[in-house]
């Protein structure tokens, strides 16, 4: 997709954002441990200076990788030069160059951003190392680790890292005779695991034990690891929740006139490289030599780069057939060429509510029954009166959430039962539909929509957002409750499963009904997730 429909859909698809980045990052471990003491640890480049709690000791900003910047902009990270002294961790970081989108009011022009932060319980008798989860933040254009704050997941025992990688046009930018094309956020993203598996025990974490987990962008950068040779033997179990790995898009569902695509994440380095191109010359920096070009365009400042309208989100994706990313990542997953790794996966029982309600209902522009059927028509063509007559606009309380849920039928839990299938045929596979339809809305959006159990709205029950959590019900805060510990003991163990805890049965492709764990306040246990997301429909259609 290129240009300003492209754009658009982009933004949509990725809008994962952290929950901090839609306030202020107050919430961050630093402002409430303030007034808490000091701790100092030796890592492989120099001693930092964090936060000691009574239950946490909280490492922020801390750099595993040189600046991308000058002539490093658009190269493969680069080892961090080691410091003397004590290096000061109890501040963020500054956040990767990003824009302010519709739900998220945060910017950043620094490129010396490639930071990460740790978490980890406070030192305890016992000598046996916790286990470690890396989070790879969601949406690929705005965002950064420090947003997510990971105290809860830390009081089960977890050493939690947050990553702040390259984003946009400054993590996804090609170009022809550019090494790393369309890869340079996955690359950040290997170098952060690269130097948790260096530096996790003076954390007191087990470089044997890293799960590596991410929603959205996230869990799509994730599939791209699990697949990716530089990745191999960085981690050891992994997360994808609301993962797009293995979804097409159908047209004119993320917006009308936004074209079908085959991948929803995935690019080939021929197309991300020809909008390199385009976008080289709307910059002032088209050169038939591409070397030349690309001088110019690593001159020109950040700001002059964000200033081109939608340049962000034409590079929020990941390029695929080069050296990092080999392959379109479903077919190494189709064939089982990953590594044997416990995978929990799963996503929200109303992903397109979001998207559908900050295109229409809840920014004022209501969906009509009219546009719903011109959205059928564009979406499934000659099909569109059978989807019509299987999804009736007066079955639902809307015709946007008619709409709404032909789409997380069709894309998203069609999309998620291939991954779930694709991984379960060949490793342990724990899969679970987040289901709380009264879940807080975080984002900066009016209410009045019945957004539901939302794209990306199981995030806070597992990361402190007081924006969330401060609305959550009882109900909400032992779901919370049960969802970090099921979290916390998969890194540990490879299985969600302990003791106290409700069972969660492995997800098998050929059982006559797969196994997926509810997750909702009033129900957590098994759901028929094809039957409620009406597959067998799906299934017979292209």
């Amino acid at each position: 997709m290129t240009g300003k429909r492209g754009a658009v859909a982009a933004a949509l698809m990725g809008v994962t954002v952290s929950m901090a980045a839609a306030a202020a990052p107050a919430g961050a471990p630093a402002a409430a441990a303030r007034n808490d003491t000091t701790t100092v640890v030796r890592t492989e480049d120099g001693r930092v200076r964090g936060i000691r709690t009574a239950g946490h000791r909280v490492f922020l900003g801390i750099p595993y990788a040189g600046a991308p910047k000058g002539a490093h902009r658009w190269a493969p990270p680069r080892p961090v030069r080691p410091w003397k002294g004590v290096r000061d961790a109890t501040e963020p970081g500054p956040l990767c160059p990003q824009v302010p989108s519709q739900y998220a009011d945060v910017s950043s022009l620094e490129e010396d951003c490639l930071v990460l932060n740790v978490t980890a319980p406070a030192p305890s008798v016992s000598r046996r190392r916790a286990p470690v989860m890396v989070w790879i933040h969601g949406d690929g254009t705005v965002g950064g680790g420090s947003l997510f704050d990971a105290r809860r997941l830390a009081a089960r025992g977890v050493v939690v890292v947050t990553v702040n990688y390259r984003l946009g046009v400054f993590g996804g930018f090609a170009h022809p005779g550019l090494e790393g094309s369309g890869t340079f956020a996955l690359q950040d993203q290997q170098a952060a695991l690269r130097w948790v598996r260096r530096n996790a025990a003076v954390f007191g974490g087990d470089p044997g034990r890293v799960t590596v987990a991410g929603s959205s962008f996230g869990a799509a950068a994730i599939t791209a690891h699990l697949v990716s040779p530089g990745a191999r033997g960085l981690f050891h179990r992994a997360i994808l929740s609301s993962g797009e790995g293995m979804m097409d898009m159908p047209a004119g569902v993320m917006g009308p006139g936004i074209p079908a695509y085959p991948w929803y994440t995935w690019r080939t380095g021929r197309e991300m490289a020809d909008t390199g191109v385009t976008t080289a010359r709307a910059l002032g920096c088209s050169d038939p030599v591409p070397q030349r070009a690309l001088r110019c365009l690593r001159a020109l400042p950040v700001k002059k780069v964000l200033e081109m309208p939608h340049v962000m989100n034409l590079f929020q994706a990941f390029a695929f057939g080069n050296r990092v990313l080999p392959e379109l990542p479903e077919e190494p997953l189709r064939a089982g060429r990953f590594p044997r790794i416990p995978v929990l996966s799963g996503a929200t029982r109303d992903e397109h509510r979001l998207f559908v309600g900050m295109l229409y209902d809840a920014v004022g522009r209501v969906f009509t029954e009219d546009d719903y059927d011109r959205a059928l028509d564009t979406a499934f063509g000659a099909l569109a009166g059978t989807v019509r007559d299987r999804y009736p606009a007066d079955g639902f309380a809307s015709p946007a959430l008619a709409w709404a849920t032909v789409v997380t039928d069709r894309m998203w839990a069609r999309g998620t039962w291939a991954q779930n299938s694709a991984l379960g045929r060949h490793t342990p596979t724990y899969a679970y539909e987040f289901a709380d339809r009264d879940a807080p809305m975080y984002l900066p959006l009016p209410g009045g929509f019945p957004f539901g159990a939302y794209h990306a709205g199981d995030t806070p029950y597992l990361f402190e957002d007081k924006e969330a959590t401060s609305r959550f019900t009882p109900a909400q805060v032992r779901l919370s409750d049960t969802m970090t510990d099921y979290w916390a003991r998969f890194a540990r163990t490879g299985t969600p499963n302990g003791p106290g805890l409700p069972k969660w049965p492995r997800f098998m492709p050929e059982a006559d009904i797969p196994y997926t764990q509810s997750l909702a306040p009033d129900h957590i246990g098994p759901v028929d997730y094809a039957a409620g997301h009406r597959l067998a429909f799906w299934h017979r259609l292209p």
